[in-house]
């Protein structure tokens, strides 16, 4: 009889004041592990690895922004290695680009790059689930008013790089705004107003109104 496969551990903390969400993967319980978006709360987050006996490999970032890399300094310390994009200000350890493979214990995760809420966003694929950093929210988006972004990159990465992506990826976003704190992509791609199919000339008008 086939071996069944050992479930990966997959956490989701809501963490600090501005609602971030960092997570924990790792492959199987005492195994390897990664945070992801380290925000906030630090101890919280270790401790949590800890519970499952997580060795850290991998400190990831989906983007530069202060509220996600809070805690890069204190997972390096403890051994983990900063993965981020090629053109983050981070100096990563691991700079990753769109398609790169990262392995983690018998995991693989897929980086798949998505700039414009930040010219170094990129989205992480792991074994059903899709980590989006401030990409895609539950029933919203990043915004492309802040300095570096641009309206145009979100619109591929929106409308193309991520809508070409399997409908039954979770999606676990970089903040709990919306109605529930995770939902599958098919139903983003149904329910979220931001993934409307729209000309770019439309969904540029459409990011610029109040």
């Amino acid at each position: 009889m086939p071996t069944a496969k050992t479930p990966p551990i997959v956490r989701q903390l809501e963490v600090g004041s501005m609602r971030n969400f960092a997570y924990l993967i790792g492959d199987r319980e005492g195994g390897t592990g990664a945070v992801i978006d380290p925000a906030a709360e630090y101890d919280r987050i270790a401790a949590e690895a800890a519970r499952h006996r997580l060795e850290l490999a991998y400190v990831i970032n989906t983007h530069s922004h202060h509220d996600h890399i809070g805690g890069n300094g204190y997972f390096r310390k403890a051994g983990a290695k900063l993965v981020a994009h090629a053109q983050a200000p981070t100096k990563p350890d691991v700079p990753v680009a769109h398609r790169d493979q990262l392995p983690l214990g018998s995991l693989s995760l897929q980086v798949v790059y998505t700039p414009g809420h930040t010219a170094d966003g990129i989205c992480v694929v792991a074994d059903g689930y899709v980590f989006t950093g401030d990409t895609l929210f539950i029933g919203e988006c990043g915004r492309v008013d802040l300095p570096g972004a641009d309206v145009a990159a979100m619109y591929h990465s929106l409308l193309t790089v991520l809508y070409g992506l399997p409908d039954e990826l979770v999606v676990m976003p970089g903040h709990n705004y919306g109605p529930l704190p995770q939902r599958t992509l098919g139903e983003e791609k149904r329910d979220n107003y931001t993934l409307k199919r729209r000309t770019l000339q439309e969904f540029t008008t459409f990011m610029g109104a109040p």
